[in-house]
């Protein structure tokens, strides 16, 4: 057999890791995922808009999205809590998901039967109370995901996740207005029962996500450790010290002990001073995307594209390329590993988001812009599988909701934050500087992986000394 030849079965084996069972799941997972975020912010905002609510009453749905950003609140209770009936009946992730995708099911239909110009507040109650629940279902698929598998296969299941997602949205987004307006009795007019018929449906097809739920199998449960049995004989020492106290309370405050403060100080006491270069790894490893995302909109305006034109090449062709290259990188991740194509996938983003640089200075023109989403988004699909395979890398098995929605919580913390100096920044020296700024902001995220890769190498043969040593 040629090299060649054992090169493409190589490829070929590498590429059936998206029919593990596992990797399916995901998909179907990811779609039940992305299908309450557009419900909840740009359709709903179309639907009130459309209804004659006030602009300034629409931008304080927007709120509502602080949910996703601050889910590692109770992120703990998915770790650590049992759900009457539920649990016992589907193992305590399913159980979770269940409760959660039901939550959705009613809230949305919920939205179906509320009229924003009888009762908004209502409205915002229930939009609320989807993103609460679409939050919970992410932290508990999250969850899920890592518990379900090895590090090589985190990236394809990152990857058929985001394939799911992203076609949720679209559908979510572009599916719903379809079919309101096939649903209005009178093309372009306002008709309250075509918004109930779109969220009714939506509602429904949340049922793939709940149907997944209760047929798939429950990840192994998860022995306890023998850090985490003496972090519990201490909270029962702490327990019994707060004897004076109700036993109610003691109990309660020995639940947030192993519950909040353990996840926590777990990474911190298994990494030391490294987790801050870890951590500085996760804040900044999306950096240059999430700054460039912010403003892109306000670019393509700029730069003459009409609706239809950046709707079809960014909107659909833009969310295929991402999907395409987070198959590539689930691919890639289980060849060579995560360190690896994280490092490629960080260069590769910083090099594609010069590209913008050459699109302001070309301006309006299909083709280039064609050019330049194609590869950003492929780049951005590398670069996220891998990110994903890392942080779940870096969670404890023992806490990996909790630990998890941290992560993700953190990654987007300082790229929001620089993001919104962009359009500052874009006023006083134009475009073509943005862009190379931004690209330049990538550079110092390829030194902090070199680092963490260091820093995962040392923790892995730390964790082969101590390992016991047996007779074969």
């Amino acid at each position: 057999m040629s090299p060649t030849q054992s090169g493409s079965e190589s490829w070929l084996e590498s590429s059936k890791i998206y029919l593990h069972p596992r990797a399916i799941t995901l998909f179907f997972l990811g779609f039940s995922s992305g299908l309450p975020l557009l419900l909840v912010f740009g359709t709903l905002s179309f639907w009130l808009r459309e209804a004659g609510v006030e602009r300034s009453l629409i931008t304080y749905f927007s709120w509502v999205g602080l949910a996703y950003g601050f889910k590692w609140i109770w992120a703990p209770l998915t770790d650590r809590l049992s759900i009457p009936l539920l649990s016992p009946l589907l193992g305590r992730r399913r159980s979770w998901l269940v409760l959660a995708q039901v939550m959705l099911i009613l809230s949305l239909s919920g939205l179906a039967f509320s009229n924003p110009l009888e009762n908004l507040k209502l409205m915002a109650l229930l939009a609320l109370l989807v993103a609460f629940s679409s939050a919970t279902q992410d932290i508990v698929i999250d969850a899920y995901r890592i518990e379900s598998a090895g590090e090589r296969l985190q990236a394809a299941m990152a990857a058929t996740y985001m394939a799911g997602y992203r076609i949720a949205m679209i559908v979510a987004g572009a599916g719903a207005l379809v079919v309101a307006a096939w649903a209005s009795p009178i093309a372009d007019a306002y008709s309250v029962d075509a918004w109930r018929t779109a969220y009714l449906c939506m509602s429904a097809l949340m049922g793939v996500g709940l149907v997944t739920s209760l047929i798939i199998s429950e990840p192994q449960p998860v022995e306890m450790d023998q850090e985490t049995l003496e972090q519990q004989q201490k909270v029962i020492e702490f327990s019994e010290r707060m004897a004076h106290l109700p036993h109610g309370l003691s109990r309660f405050l020995g639940w947030l002990y192993i519950a909040i403060f353990c996840p926590f100080r777990d990474f911190t006491s298994r990494y030391g001073m490294q987790a801050i270069i870890i951590l500085a790894l996760i804040s900044c490893y999306r950096i240059s995307d999430v700054i460039l995302g912010i403003i892109a909109n306000v670019f393509y305006v700029d730069m003459g594209f009409t609706k239809e034109e950046i709707s079809k090449i960014i909107k659909v062709y833009g969310v295929v390329m991402t999907i395409v290259g987070a198959g590539i990188g689930g691919i890639l991740v289980n060849r060579f590993g995560v360190m690896k194509i994280l490092f490629s996938g960080a260069l590769l983003v910083a090099l594609t988001n010069l590209l913008f640089a050459w699109l302001a200075m070309v301006g309006h023109d299909t083709f280039v812009l064609t050019i330049v989403i194609s590869l950003d988004n492929l780049s951005g699909g590398i670069a996220t599988a891998a990110f994903v395979a890392y942080l779940s890398s870096l969670t404890n098995i023992q806490y990996s909701a909790t630990q998890y929605a941290l992560f993700s919580s953190v990654m987007l913390l300082l790229p929001k934050f620089l993001g919104g100096f962009s359009g500052g920044f874009v006023d006083n020296f134009g475009y073509i500087w943005f862009f190379t700024g931004v690209a330049l902001l990538g550079l110092p995220v390829l030194i902090l992986v070199w680092m963490a890769a260091r820093v995962k190498q040392k923790t892995s043969e730390k964790q082969e000394v101590q390992e016991p040593v047996t007779d074969s």
